[in-house]
Parts: C-alpha cells; structure tokens; sequence
C-alpha cells in the first residue's frame, strides 16, 4: 500500500477493518497517502464507513466535510461545475426514459454527496463519492452509447482527470 499514492475503495457499504487495517491505512493517510471511496449509497451504508474512518483518524479535526462546488475537484483542469451523480450503466440508461439517476436504498440515496478529510495542511486524505457510482463512468464506459455521451464523458472522465491532478499537486 505504501508504495501507491492513491488507494481506491468501492462498494463498502459494509466494510469493516480490522486493527492492522486501520493501523496501516492511518500511517498511510497521515503519511501523505490518498483514499477514494466510492459506490455507497443510503444513511446505513454512510454511516458504517464513517464510523469505520473515526476508527483510523479519530481525531475530531479529521471529520468528513461536504465540499463545496467551488472546490477545485469539480472545476480544475476540467470545470465540471456541479456535483454529479453518475448511476450504475444500467440505470444510467434507463435514465433517458425515467430520470432516476440513483440507487434506491432508503430516503437518503437521492442527492450526490463528495465528503473530504483533511489533514493539517488542508490537502484531502480522504475523498467519499456518496451516492454515486463514478467508477461504473469509467469501465463501463462501452456498454450503452447514451451512457458514455451522458456520464462518462461529461462528467465521470472529467471528475477522475480533476481528482488525479488534484492530488498530484496538492
């Protein structure tokens, strides 16, 4: 793990380390070490890997905070200008006919949340994409033509070139 910059989580909803996991992942993160989380959706699923990060940063200086449009990971290089939520490719296909762009898993899976932690110096250690499923913009990218045209490239391509320059120079 140590010798990647960049570490990529998906689907925990249930996720649960163990003690090395969370003693690693903390030496990781304060060592300058990146985590993008992504693909959960719902309270429960918010909930348990909030509670699983206070395990490896518990410091209260380390609590998740929703970052703002302004944030330079919707805007540089690339201005996407919004939080976008990208469905799975199934549902993003089915998008153009219904509108739904979310995974229904209870009241609190309809809005897109990015919540960051920080380290002392300001730079993200931590970056959750809530309700969102930025991953499937990237591989599945091939699967529906109206799916590319409308997640993967307006918004999954541009967002994964923001957060990589994002944590190369931060």
């Amino acid at each position: 793990m140590f010798d990647h910059p960049f570490i990529y989580i998906i689907e925990p909803g249930s996720l649960q380390f163990d003690d090395n996991e969370v003693t690693a992942l903390r030496r990781y993160l304060l060592n300058g070490g990146f985590l993008l989380i992504d693909d959960f959706w719902g309270q429960d699923a918010l909930d348990n890997m909030t509670y699983e990060l206070k395990r490896v940063l518990p410091e209260n200086k380390h609590t998740p905070q929703e970052l703002p449009v302004e944030h330079p990971i919707f805007n540089k290089p690339l201005p996407i200008g919004r939080k976008p939520q990208l469905p799975n490719y199934r549902t993003g296909e089915q998008s153009q006919y219904t509108g739904i762009t979310w995974e229904d898993h209870g009241p609190n899976s309809r809005e897109p949340h990015y919540l960051a932690i920080f380290d002392d110096k300001g730079r993200i250690m931590v970056l959750m994409c809530h309700n969102t499923d930025t991953g499937d913009g990237w591989e599945r990218e091939g699967v529906y033509h109206y799916y590319f045209k409308e997640f993967s490239e307006k918004y999954a391509y541009p967002l994964a070139i923001n957060i990589l320059f994002y944590t190369m120079t931060n």
